[in-house]
């Protein structure tokens, strides 16, 4: 276990490494952030003297170079526009995005693992039609279209939920909904096709022999087997959802890292963006991490030196 957590821990800094490194030069294509940190009307003397100031005028691989020794020294240096430390201003932002994040997976697994349980289960039928037509919905509705029509109904129309901001678990709601419903549409597609498999196996026909009925046998053993591959999308849809929260909390007004990004972006405030997008790339290679290791404690037959 430890020679394979080894192996993965360093291909995940490789990973992270190359993801920031992507990053740091397209953000620089964005163009020069020195013009808009200036007052209007200034002189190009002053102009230069910032770029001068900020390291703007350096060739790009000396800041690249400057930027990952910042980094070693777990610097992550300041805000361009808030003139304020990048990582207490990301920290302050991090709690927000979990919670929306926690609140969209509880959704999408409450959702998505039971209907895709009744739809193999009860194959054919009206039910499983019935499940079908809405987790095609959610998978076919775009995120930021979803938030809307859940604001207009039950903000704007029913005046049952507030619209923006997080100001509780009323305001945590609506985005939980609309940033879980494509991922509950893939855990109930992926559940549904992972039990269909489990109930073809002989040892389903065996405990059906022994006396037990449809249900137990799914209680007690098909889901179990089943939830392989349902945990390696957990893992996946962690990150998917971290990065989807960006449209999400934009629509919503969501203070987390999201929203931070993108006005950091039109700011072109590099350090929080890279920040951000390293945040984002170490969770979702570390779930995957958290995946490996979870397959061999729901199925012993599974090894990690495989």
């Amino acid at each position: 276990m430890i020679k394979h957590l080894a192996g993965r821990f360093g291909q995940a800094l490789v990973a992270s490494f190359g993801v920031l490194t992507i990053v740091f030069f397209v953000m620089r294509l964005s163009g020069d952030p020195t013009l808009l940190l200036v007052p209007e009307g200034a002189t190009a003397e002053q102009i230069a003297a910032l770029r001068h100031a900020l390291g703007f005028d350096r060739p790009l691989f000396v800041q690249y170079l400057s930027y990952l020794g910042d980094l070693a020294r777990l610097d992550l240096g300041e805000s361009l526009v808030q003139r304020a430390g990048v990582a207490g201003i990301v920290a302050e932002r991090i709690p927000y995005t979990v919670e929306l994040a926690a609140g969209a997976l509880v959704v999408a697994l409450g959702i998505g693992i039971p209907a895709g349980v009744v739809m193999a289960v009860w194959r054919g039928g009206w039910v499983e039609r019935l499940l079908a037509g809405f987790v095609l919905t959610g998978q076919s509705l775009p995120t930021f279209w979803s938030g809307i029509l859940l604001i207009l109904l039950f903000g704007v129309n029913l005046g049952w939920l507030p619209t923006s901001g997080a100001d509780g678990l009323s305001s945590l709601v609506m985005p939980s909904v609309a940033l879980g419903a494509l991922t509950m549409s893939t855990f109930a597609r992926m559940t549904r096709i992972s039990v269909l498999d489990e109930l073809s196996r002989d040892y389903v026909s065996a405990a059906r022999a022994r006396g037990l009925s449809r249900g137990a046998a799914v209680l007690r053993h098909v889901l179990r087997n089943a939830a392989i591959p349902v945990v390696t999308i957990a893992a996946l849809e962690v990150g998917n959802l971290l990065a989807g929260a960006v449209i999400v909390e934009t629509v919503f007004a969501w203070p987390g890292i999201g929203q931070l990004a993108i006005q950091s972006i039109a700011a072109r405030d590099f350090l929080i963006v890279q920040t951000v997008v390293l945040f984002v790339s170490v969770v979702y290679i570390g779930m995957n991490l958290l995946a490996d290791i979870a397959y061999a404690v729901i199925d012993p037959r599974i090894r990690l030196d495989r």
